[in-house]
């Protein structure tokens, strides 16, 4: 496919679609983070493990997949793609089969959480990046959003495939079936991947306006780091991701516990189709109406979400099967949409020359969000047998997020140009 794009005097064949869907590829393995609430529902007894324990992998694997992303984005701008959403497989495979050959939380830690985590981080960080260099930012958030989406939709296979693993042997073995799945999955999909060539000029690219003069277009990491629009973005990322992964993190047991319904794989696929769906959405609304517009709608609905799921409680008009499925599903894309938003603003702000680290930097945001309401959710839980302080506690963060949205402006340069 060739969209009539320049390279210096050449014309270059455009692979952004191909590039674009072998993210998604990708992104459907590495979403195996999101059944994790199936996976610790599984957890025998006889293991012995509390609720805060089962909480523990899947924090980790949220702390360290941001972190990594920060190493591995740094990567990608340097040495490409490819590579690095090879690593990324070998490591998510590696860990998911250490974690089978063991029954503790430390053990499913260092798989699950230290190992896998940092695989998914590698995979994710290569996927996004050289989708949207193919196209012009008109497109971004619908190139993000599609790319991002098999994250969020992966769920929709695993969460089912994985109990019916787990229900035919054992626990373990379908750890370690879709560790060697995946594993082969994340690097046939890596070759696929292919940034373009420097120079590249996408068609329908506007040129800067010498109005926009005092603009900064490219930022480097550290450029990036002095402006107070970093440490915005990166708490209202932390109040907006942090709410939704402690959802998913605990919807089985909040469906079995809360509202008395034993079909935790149901709700976290209904959850998974919701977070594919509000990626793209979300993406495309905020191409037409603004990334800052479609943030604030996201925030609000999410925290009146939040509340509600604290309602379907057993014995209650609303603890159900469709009202909760329907819930999760909206949880779900008002979770996904900031996949979407948030490296769509990074690029709108930061440029796309360090897109990578740049984009990794924000993204510790989601795991320090995710590590820390999904922990408070556990320990919560075990202390008070309920799960309704991490609902308030969640609203109130995403209120917060919401207030702060409008006053997000545009980073500009502060040196004269030279």
């Amino acid at each position: 496919m060739s969209d009539g794009i320049t390279a210096g005097e050449g014309t270059v064949e455009n692979h952004g679609w191909r590039v674009t869907f072998a993210g998604m590829g990708i992104n459907l393995a590495l979403g195996i983070l999101y059944t994790w609430s199936v996976i610790s529902k599984g957890i025998p007894k006889e293991w012995n493990w509390s609720e805060s324990d089962k909480s523990l992998p899947y924090a980790v694997a949220c702390l360290v997949f941001s972190v990594i992303m920060v190493l591995a984005g740094r990567l990608q701008d340097k040495i490409g793609p490819r590579i690095v959403a090879a690593v990324g497989g070998i490591l998510v495979g590696i860990g998911f089969i250490i974690a089978s050959r063991t029954t503790s939380p430390m053990g499913y830690m260092l798989g699950f959480g230290v190992l896998a985590g940092a695989g998914i981080g590698f995979g994710y960080a290569a996927a996004t990046p050289p989708a949207v260099k193919w196209f012009s930012a008109a497109k971004t958030g619908l190139i993000a959003g599609i790319v991002v989406s098999g994250f969020g939709l992966a769920s929709v296979y695993a969460a089912p495939l994985t109990t019916f693993l787990i229900s035919k042997w054992s626990i373990n073995t379908a750890v370690l079936i879709l560790g060697i799945a995946f594993l082969i999955v994340v690097v046939s999909f890596a070759q696929l991947l292919k940034s373009p060539p420097k120079g590249y000029v996408p068609a329908g690219t506007m040129q800067l306006k010498t109005t926009d003069v005092n603009k900064k277009v490219d930022f480097v990491p550290r450029e990036m780091l002095a402006t107070v629009q970093f440490y915005m973005l990166w708490f209202m990322y932390a109040c907006g991701a942090g709410a939704g992964l402690m959802v998913i993190a605990k919807l089985a047991s909040i469906a079995k516990v809360q509202a008395g319904i034993d079909l935790g794989f149901v709700f976290v696929a209904t959850l998974a189709v919701g977070n594919g769906a509000g990626r793209i959405i979300a993406g495309m609304a905020s191409d037409k109406i603004g990334r800052k517009t479609t943030m604030f709608s996201c925030f609000v609905f999410q925290a009146v979400l939040v509340l509600l799921l604290s309602a379907t409680k057993t014995g209650t008009a609303m603890a159900n099967i469709p009202t909760l499925a329907i819930i999760s599903a909206l949880v779900g894309a008002n979770y996904g949409a900031n996949l979407s938003l948030f490296p769509s603003i990074t690029k709108d702000f930061y440029g796309i020359k360090n897109f990578g680290m740049n984009y990794g930097l924000v993204f510790t945001a989601w795991g320090v969000g995710g590590f820390m309401l999904s922990r408070l959710a556990g320990a919560m839980y075990d202390k008070y047998q309920t799960f309704a302080i991490a609902y308030y506690g969640a609203s109130v963060l995403l209120i917060l997020a919401a207030i702060m949205t409008p006053f997000v402006k545009t980073p500009h340069r502060q040196a004269e140009l030279k």
